[in-house]
């Protein structure tokens, strides 16, 4: 038996469904309602919730593997003491509840914020770490600390391994994470940075998971990204798949600083989320590049499917989903 965390999430979902298609046994938790997805009715459902002691440890019984892929995004202040606490007490919880329940192996969905990804100076790689210098987001210190949390755990015993994605493309809920890039294309936002950033296929995400979880690798983490691209570029891709204007002003730094205050007193005024914070602003202005190569040398027969293939099969995914019309 398998339990899946985070199961309405752009990962757990794909990977519930990657697990039954291949008949293996899935358990989920669910905090009020059972999420929508293709073959969501194979799923051994659990109400509970990684906060909730009790709840996770009744329904570890009998649990051989964990994928734990529950974390809140977020960006915006109002929301940062929330995603604290679930992103690292929820993570202690489930390590513990693996522990007690002597599960033969947790793979944790961290990040690379957790490794610290403003760095322009150098790739980022799986020996870097998060600090206060080489991030600009409590998310990533969230994951960092949530990343602790599970080597912890393997110093108790507990058979763990880790992979730190970059930006995941796919079909999921886009008012929400990476699927917001799709929904800001589709509304053909205008404006793009010179940023240049990771990005991989989900599916890449869940192959690279359940490869790891079936291997005899333990202790380890790998940064998961098929590519190095610039933002305008992908979200040119993304438009055009739509059949969408693409981006056509650049945001200057400058501008991004106006914009973030100005969004910042928006939020504060109508109580809604901003389009654009200090830290989103942040990294979409930042260069950085990430290093895929410890996975590759690891896994050697794995490859990345190209932004050929991912961009045009979740935009469609996407519209079907979304009711959308071209």
């Amino acid at each position: 038996m398998i339990i899946v965390t985070g199961a309405s999430g752009l990962v757990g979902s794909h990977l519930i469904q990657s697990l039954l298609e291949k008949g293996i046994s899935v358990r989920a938790l669910y905090r009020s309602t059972i999420p929508v997805f293709n073959n969501a009715e194979k799923v051994n459902w659990v109400k509970g919730d990684i906060l909730d002691v009790s709840s996770l440890e009744e329904a570890m019984h009998g649990v051989t593997q964990v994928y734990h892929c529950a974390a809140i995004v977020a960006f915006t202040p109002k929301l940062a003491d929330a995603m604290l606490q679930a992103n690292i007490e929820g993570t202690a919880n489930v390590v513990n509840a693996c522990i007690n329940h002597q599960v033969q192996k947790l793979v944790y969905v961290s990040s690379v914020a957790a490794l610290g990804r403003i760095r322009e100076d150098a790739p980022v790689n799986e020996t870097m770490n998060w600090t206060p210098e080489t991030s600009n987001s409590v998310y990533g210190k969230s994951k960092y600390l949530a990343e602790m949390e599970v080597w912890r755990g393997m110093g108790e015993g507990l058979n763990v391994a880790v992979v730190n994605p970059v930006i995941i493309l796919g079909a999921g809920d886009w008012n929400k994470g990476s699927s917001e890039i799709f929904k800001s294309a589709y509304d053909e936002f205008p404006w793009y940075t010179k940023g240049v950033s990771g990005f991989v296929d989900v599916m890449d995400v869940i192959d690279a998971m359940q490869l790891l979880m079936n291997s005899n690798v333990q202790g380890q983490r790998y940064i998961i990204s098929g590519a190095n691209v610039a933002y305008k570029e992908i979200f040119t891709r993304i438009a055009e798949a739509f059949k969408k204007r693409p981006p056509y002003k650049r945001v200057t730094p400058l501008i991004a600083a106006i914009v973030w205050r100005l969004e910042a007193i928006k939020g504060m005024i109508t109580g809604k989320a901003p389009l654009l914070t200090k830290e989103t602003a942040a990294t979409a202005q930042a260069v950085v590049h990430f290093d895929n190569t410890k996975f590759l040398k690891a896994f050697p027969a794995f490859t990345y499917r190209s932004l050929d293939e991912t961009i045009p099969r979740a935009c469609a995914e996407l519209k079907q989903l979304h009711h959308l019309v071209s």
